[in-house]
């Protein structure tokens, strides 16, 4: 077996961590249910429909609450190290801060059930504190994990509302290790490898910054053209290899798209996809979107059409209906080459729906730019 195809095979196998331990979780969950939460009948050994119910309905309600408190934690040991609030989200309701005031908006990340994000301190001497701030949401699981256990223990004589209780202890210590525990889970960082990665590298340091201002000046109603440009330094194929880095890398190509610099944006997008590079799966199936519209908006090669839009990428854009830059890609793609009125205009409909509770104005006004392009291309 050679290299790339063991590197392949074990990059498979740690995105598989996950899914693995979420199945581990159901079944000690299942367990403790039978020997101590109470709702089964053990000495029958029947399993009513009821209690099956109650063990599903107390797990969702526990994975919700840990996220809560996980990304609560982020939020607390984060301005406890000199970090200000930005967003705090939990499934698709948002509260962000925009200048100085706070709003609801919806938004959804695909492979997240909530994220705090925060602006950062400013570097002093190419550093700023990064340990707490990405482990806090683990260390509040497990405090809210050992509160779980005492409420459990006080409310025995409830069943239901002790199993919740139950379910949140064992979820909570499951959370912590996973997020808590340095792993690299295929390109992702987990929480406890940022945490020691960052500050070994100045490279990830400063990357991890520049992530950060970033989101605060585009929940300001920045755009990314009008950013710093030293903020945008496109990362060398080595770099790439680094998830932190690879961010910036990214962001790159967000910036040339912003400026509909789209010759230069779909050579650097293509560019990074055929290298070896810590790109993470949401990130590249976006690029793809991007690469689809600037081969659109461009040259309008059928057979390079055809070799990106690939089975699994009209599953991809299918599947983003809530993302304005698939969005737009979709409705260029049905103008242009479907030439389908009704197809575009339910995009259209869809598009405007997403746009308006947009979190983020900047990146909102340059979609619709980039949107209101595809009409002038047929004029």
């Amino acid at each position: 077996m050679d290299t790339k195809k063991k590197t392949k095979n074990k990059g498979k196998l740690k995105r598989l961590i996950p899914s693995l331990g979420f199945l581990l979780l159901g079944g000690v969950c299942g367990g403790l249910m039978v020997s101590l939460g109470g709702i089964f009948d053990t000495e029958s050994g029947e399993v009513s429909l009821t209690a099956f119910a109650v063990l599903v309905v107390s797990m969702y309600i526990a994975i919700y609450l840990q996220i809560a408190v996980h990304e609560a934690g982020h939020l607390v040991f984060g301005l406890a190290t000199g970090y200000e609030f930005c967003s705090y989200r939990l499934g698709k309701i948002m509260l962000i801060k925009q200048g100085e005031r706070l709003a609801f908006k919806r938004y959804s990340l695909a492979g997240t059930g909530g994220q705090c994000l925060m602006s950062p301190p400013e570097m002093k001497d190419g550093k700023m504190p990064v340990v707490l701030y990405n482990l806090g949401g683990s260390i509040m699981n497990l405090f809210a994990a050992a509160v779980s256990v005492i409420l459990f223990l006080l409310l025995r004589d409830t069943p239901v509302v002790s199993t919740i209780f139950l379910m949140s202890a064992v979820i909570g210590v499951f959370f912590a290790a996973l997020n808590g525990i340095p792993m690299r889970l295929g390109a992702v960082d987990n929480d406890g490898y940022n945490a020691i990665s960052i500050r070994k590298s100045e490279k990830s340091m400063l990357s991890f910054y520049v992530q950060l201002k970033v989101v605060t000046e585009l929940s300001k109603g920045k755009r990314l053209k009008d950013m710093p440009s030293e903020w945008f330094t496109v990362p060398s194929d080595e770099e790439m290899k680094n998830s932190m880095v690879a961010t910036i890398g990214v962001l790159c190509c967000n910036r040339l798209m912003d400026s509909q610099s789209f010759t230069e944006a779909q050579d650097l997008m293509e560019h990074f996809l055929s290298i070896d590079s810590g790109i993470v799966g949401v990130q590249k199936n976006l690029l793809l979107c991007d690469i689809l519209y600037c081969e659109l908006m461009g040259e309008n090669r059928k057979d390079k059409i055809d070799e990106i839009l690939t089975k699994d990428m009209k599953k991809i854009l299918k599947a983003r209906v809530n993302n304005p830059s698939a969005l737009r890609t979709q409705y260029a793609y049905a103008l242009i080459n479907q030439k389908d009125e009704k197809k575009t205009e339910k995009i259209k409909k869809r598009f405007d729906k997403i746009i308006a509770s947009y979190p983020y104005s900047g990146e909102a006004q340059s979609e619709i730019e980039l949107f209101e392009i595809v009409n002038s291309y047929l004029i």
